[in-house]
């Protein structure tokens, strides 16, 4: 039996790690500077959040999968048959699979842009990054059958565009925030 889960358990499970990373923020500040500490942390935290929403059992712990219940493969109907709504939010779960990731990809491109030239190749690898979470989600759904979780490439395709749709809002942002005033003499590249 998986023994945890439930909207208790995951909103502990972000609270938690909201304290974890706004402490990773203050430390990191003296060498990047507010904005870009902020940024960093706020990435991280946005990472795990998506972990826990995806990882965790929606419903609280189900019990034993029976390997005759259990799927074999991801589902590969692009676009197939998503619910309705999630089982916090209302909304067609393809809209929340894309909305979920595109703080990720903002805050992405607001921590890269304090090392201006580098925000260059560290953006596309950040998505790529972003994509290959959203794999291995999808893939941990598909192997522990016991969080009760379904496997499906939609859910990758959604993820991917959600973190894309950060791009140009981390842009924006970045253009707001100026995350790259907290460089130091010391820290150009």
């Amino acid at each position: 039996m998986f023994p945890v889960g439930g909207v208790g358990v995951m909103l502990v499970c972000v609270a938690l790690s909201g304290v974890l990373c706004a402490f990773l923020a203050m430390l990191l500040r003296p060498r990047t500077g507010t904005v870009s500490a902020l940024a960093i942390a706020a990435l991280l935290w946005s990472v795990v959040v998506i972990g826990v929403v995806t990882l965790l059992p929606a419903n609280g712990a189900p019990g034993v999968v029976y390997a005759e219940g259990r799927l074999a493969t991801c589902s590969w109907d692009i676009g197939g048959p998503a619910p309705d709504g999630f089982w916090i939010f209302s909304g067609g779960q393809r809209l929340l699979n894309v909305v979920v990731f595109v703080p990720s990809g903002a805050l992405l491109v607001v921590a890269a842009a304090r090392w201006g030239r580098w925000a260059v190749a560290t953006v596309p690898i950040g998505i790529a990054l972003l994509a290959a979470y959203s794999v291995g989600i999808e893939w941990t759904q598909l192997e522990l059958a016991r969080i009760d979780r379904a496997c499906d490439v939609t859910d990758v395709i959604d993820n991917v565009t959600g973190a894309l749709i950060g791009v140009p809002v981390g842009l924006a942002l970045a253009m707001i925030v100026r995350p790259w005033r907290g460089r130091s003499s010391r820290s150009h590249y």
